[in-house]
């Protein structure tokens, strides 16, 4: 059916839930992740889905777990047309499961911090952080919102790694109380969530974002489904791009990766390989020899 984030409000609550089983795979093929790593890397790319999905179009948010332990940085990319893009620093690391069976992400994370940049229509973007308490992912997020942005909400968020190292599910939901909820329906809203079986196993068994979210949202009087976005892994990173980066590192650079006769630049994001020859960067360097010189002539 592929990947997809889909909307929901009831009285004093809103909702969103995303299925991302094909996208958390799109990075392990790219980034050859361990289960451990697929595992982290995918609840924070779908965290970062999750809490850019109320942005405007145009609009981003970036979500960085900071950790100390075996798997280093994890950084997320999202946008609210429903792109995601992630890597982390040690995609190889793994950790023996804990005892209930289960991959050891917070080991795995480890402490530090979370960092959450949100770019919107404001000259300079926005960011917050808090303290990780778990390395869970759902549960720091959670407390970041509390934390940070006094704004209490829910998320949850799994992945499923079958025996072949594939995702065999994976998604979450992100659910938030307005300022004119009734005790009522936060209790009905807090016993849902309480129910509620894991994500991942939620959506192994065939369950929908929108099924999702009528269990989340079951009893809430005024329950709306709202809008579906169809959610993928993609990158801004293009050919241009890297030559633009090229071109930054400046003359010396240009001419000793033309002594070298080549250069390969691998985009950390998505783990695209761009190859250029000796006549690709001499090109560069006439194209920054030709900008220096301008900017001469004109005193700049």
């Amino acid at each position: 059916m592929g990947d997809v984030l889909t909307k929901a409000i009831a009285k004093g609550v809103r909702a969103y839930a995303s299925v991302t089983t094909d996208t958390v795979n799109e990075a392990i093929t790219r980034h050859k992740l361990s289960p451990l790593a697929a595992a982290a890397l995918g609840r924070t790319m779908t965290g970062a889905l999750l809490l850019a999905a109320n942005l405007k179009n145009k609009e981003a948010v970036t979500l960085k777990i900071a950790g100390d332990g075996v798997l280093g940085k994890i950084t997320a990319d999202a946008t609210p047309e429903g792109y995601v893009r992630g890597f982390l620093e040690n995609p190889a690391a793994n950790l023996p499961l804990k005892s209930d069976g289960k991959l050891a992400v917070g080991a795995g994370v480890g402490r530090g911090f979370l960092f959450l940049t949100r770019f919107t229509g404001l000259k300079e973007p926005v960011t917050g952080s808090a303290e990780l308490i778990s390395g869970e992912i759902a549960e720091d997020i959670t407390n970041y919102l509390f934390v940070s942005e006094q704004t209490p909400s829910s998320v949850g968020l799994g992945v499923l790694v079958d025996t072949d190292g594939a995702a065999k599910a994976a998604g979450g939901f992100f659910l938030q109380t307005l300022p004119d909820i009734d005790d009522e329906i936060l209790n009905i809203v807090e016993e849902n969530i309480k129910k509620l079986p894991p994500v991942s196993t939620l959506i192994s068994e065939g369950k929908s974002a929108e099924d999702i979210l009528k269990l989340l949202l079951n009893g809430a009087p005024d329950f709306e489904m709202l809008t579906k976005t169809d959610v993928s892994f993609r990158c801004k990173c293009s050919r241009e791009r890297i030559e633009e980066v090229l071109i930054s590192t400046g003359e010396k650079e240009l001419k000793s990766l033309i002594a070298d006769g080549r250069a390969e630049v691998v985009c950390h994001f998505c783990g695209e390989k761009y190859e250029f020859n000796k006549d690709d960067l001499e090109m560069l360097l006439r194209v920054t020899e030709k900008a220096k010189k301008w900017k001469e002539e004109h005193g700049i």
